[in-house]
């Protein structure tokens, strides 16, 4: 028996903006179909055309899917959390309401603080994020913490207070 659907408070889908995905996607795909011409009209030898293949084509076409798919998204339901890096997790990931200690939107620098964008570990705990500068700081009880990204980070942050009444920063 399936348990009942719990209520969306908050939702939101990032993704890398169409124009960094274009400014990467157009040269893997340029480098691919160029290397597929190379194997197919050039003398070379099986091994080589068999390098020329993985490196040249099916690794750059990958990497251009990979980017075109990448999706990070954040719900807010009646019971936690729930976050998703498409295709890195294929189902959300529940971070529990009753979990949370604090919870608040902050500004941060995503390449000193976590090394930049993405599913990232640095001295502050872990962050999923995907561009810009915003988001929410979680704080759980066991003192970890999690960096969500935002682009709309007061929501956010409201929609998590309201489930899990979390406190907000604290000033010690």
């Amino acid at each position: 028996m399936r348990e009942p659907a719990k209520t969306v408070l908050f939702e939101e889908t990032q993704r890398w903006s169409l124009i960094l995905r274009a400014f990467l996607v157009i040269p893997s795909v340029a480098a691919a179909v160029i290397c597929a011409v190379l194997v197919l009209r050039g003398p070379i030898d099986m091994a080589g055309r068999a390098a020329i293949t993985v490196c040249g084509v099916i690794m750059p076409l990958a990497l251009a899917i990979l980017l075109w798919v990448l999706r990070m998204e954040t719900q807010v339901r009646s019971d936690g959390v729930y976050v998703r890096y498409f295709p890195f997790h294929w189902r959300f990931q529940r971070l529990p309401a009753l979990d949370l200690d604090q919870c608040f939107a902050r500004t941060y620098r995503p390449i000193l603080e976590y090394g930049g964008w993405g599913i990232r570990w640095g001295f502050g705990g872990r962050a999923y994020n995907v561009s810009g500068n915003q988001g929410v700081q979680l704080v759980f009880r066991n003192g970890r913490r999690l960096l969500l990204g935002s682009a709309r980070p007061r929501e956010l942050e409201a929609a998590i207070r309201s489930v899990s009444g979390c406190r907000g920063q604290s000033t010690s």
